[in-house]
């Protein structure tokens, strides 16, 4: 066996666990994109019934779904990121295999 057959079977391995992380990074982006889609409706709702209300309990859960919102969108910006980050190590290491 040579060096050259071991460094391939090394990046080979690489590839497999890369392409289970980006499948997992995949299923986790679709379920927020899922969930954000859901709480851009409650936040819209929930606007509309603190403008409606003009009450500070009203005016106070608009206030929450937003933040919710927010946080929900950082981390699908996050994901997002990493599937980006994923893709080009996946690249570089198929890059290595077939140089």
């Amino acid at each position: 066996m040579t060096v050259h057959n071991i460094g391939d079977r090394f990046i080979e391995r690489r590839l497999r666990r890369g392409t289970q992380t980006m499948r997992e990074l995949r299923d986790e982006l679709r379920i927020t994109d899922e969930q954000l889609e859901h709480l851009v409706s409650e936040a819209q709702d929930k606007e509309v019934r603190a403008m409606v209300a003009e009450t500070p309990d009203a005016a106070l859960e608009h206030h929450e779904a937003q933040r919710h919102l927010e946080v929900i969108q950082r981390h699908r910006d996050r994901l997002v990121a990493n599937i980006v980050e994923h893709e080009c190590r996946q690249d570089q290491l198929l890059d290595k295999l077939t140089d």
